[in-house]
């Protein structure tokens, strides 16, 4: 009788060379990539983005103020290319029109100005042509002007500007803190990270105006979904190729082309435009002396300040968290130690899609749902990890914060259009002093 270790052994070595056979190894690869990809675009095909399923193309807008708020009673006039009137509506309460058009092609799209509120001004022509894409619904803007611009939102221009730094310092750190963990523990520059955003807030928001969710429940589905989408990339891409002892250089190009297939597969589902959250109520900014801040912006730092302590406690508290830290300073003596290191990373995967998707969620309170607003922040998020240091969490949180401020405090002396190139300077001139980051270490082990 064959002792049963024997058995075992040769059946564990049968799967081995089941496992091993010709051709298997890469088909398992190509087949999880097959199925990112396909998890991708089911995701984002989730997110009804065309006018045609709402019933044909559209022109939209939004007329508010940052002091104003909402303008409401506004006529609105389209026409054709030839001057043939379609159609004419009022604003509502929130600001917004929508105006059916016939279809394809070139509309002038007109507002009243002398509708508008007192302390209101329209900067610019009353009117614009756009062109309307088949099934889709087009946004067009007004520029308005209430006497803030140039001056600061609030009552002191740079603590205005202080408190939207603060805000957006902190929006940055919320999907940064995902992206210097992705790094600290696998030493993977992701460039699809911006897409993790832009994904979560496309989920939140067809969950929000889609289902009628309200926006609290819809962002926090959106943030497990998120984690979901993150545990496939791990699972799908990013491990199969470490297992295949894919270089670092050769991931960061993986990453990038990831980057570019998802933000233009969800350019062609969701389209081009801008689209707000609903019932998210009135947007008007509250004074509150020194600066004003809408009640959307103040519940985006007290969000952003709630989860990034739970965050912190995490990383020091527990021992998932420990474990982190530990695989980010050493993968191998991690991993001698007993600690499962793919666990981890997985871990980490899931952890940084549900913050990134928070971050979408939280940037399209303010800046509205598009199909690029990653890939936008994106710059910033990489500027924020490297000026707090690679692969630390606080790093990137000390980072982010000082790249929000600055980025908005530099409107003080340079036009606003240009206020990010200022947030790169900074991480010039910090990276020339101190190469390795504010709170990085000059040598990494491992």
């Amino acid at each position: 009788m064959r002792h049963p270790s024997a058995r075992a052994g040769r059946t564990g070595e049968a799967r081995s060379a089941i496992r091993s056979g010709p051709g298997t190894a890469a088909h398992k690869v190509l087949l999880r990539l097959l199925l990112v990809l396909v998890a991708a675009t089911g995701l984002v095909v989730l997110v009804p983005g065309t006018a045609s399923a709402q019933g044909g193309e559209q022109v939209i807008g939004t007329l508010q103020t940052s002091r104003s708020g909402p303008i409401e009673g506004v006529e609105v006039t389209v026409a054709t290319a030839t001057g043939d009137e379609v159609d004419s509506v009022e604003t509502d309460e929130d600001g917004r029109f929508a105006i059916d058009v016939p279809g394809p092609g070139q509309y002038t799209v007109s507002i009243d100005a002398e509708e508008l509120p007192d302390g209101v001004v329209l900067t610019g022509e009353d009117s614009r042509t756009v062109t309307v894409d088949a099934g889709r619904r087009q946004p067009v803007q007004f520029g308005l002007n209430d006497g803030s611009q140039g001056a600061g939102s609030g009552n002191v221009e740079a603590v205005q500007l202080l408190v939207d730094g603060l805000r957006f310092g902190l929006l940055i750190a919320i999907s940064a803190v995902g992206l210097s963990l992705i790094f600290g523990t696998t030493g993977l520059t992701n460039f699809a990270h911006g897409e993790l955003v832009t994904i979560g807030a496309l989920f939140a928001w067809w969950v929000n105006t889609g289902l009628g969710v309200p926006i609290i429940p819809a962002g926090i589905i959106a943030m497990i979904g998120g984690a979901a989408f993150g545990a496939l990339n791990e699972l799908g891409l990013w491990r199969p190729l470490r297992r295949r002892g894919t270089g670092l250089i050769a991931a960061l190009v993986v990453s990038i082309g990831l980057s570019l297939l998802l933000r233009y597969i969800i350019q062609i589902v969701y389209g081009g435009f801008s689209n707000p959250y609903s019932g998210l109520g009135t947007s008007r900014a509250v004074d509150y002396g020194l600066f004003r801040l809408t009640n959307q912006s103040l519940v985006s730092i007290v969000i952003s300040i709630v989860v990034l302590v739970l965050v912190a406690v995490m990383l020091q508290r527990t021992k998932i968290g420990k474990a982190m830290r530990a695989v980010s300073d050493n993968r191998d003596l991690a991993a001698s130690s007993g600690i499962n290191v793919n666990r981890v990373i997985l871990v980490v995967w899931m952890m940084g899609g549900a913050l990134a998707a928070l971050g979408g969620v939280l940037l399209g309170l303010s800046d509205q749902v598009r199909w690029d607003m990653g890939f936008q922040l994106l710059l910033l998020m990489f500027a924020g990890v490297t000026l707090g240091g690679l692969g630390t969490a606080y790093g990137a949180l000390v980072g982010s914060v000082i790249v929000g401020v600055f980025v908005q405090m530099s409107t003080l002396v340079i036009p606003n259009d240009v206020k990010y190139v200022g947030g790169l300077l900074l991480l010039i001139v910090i990276l020339v002093i101190r190469p390795q980051g504010i709170l990085g270490s000059r040598a990494r082990i491992g």
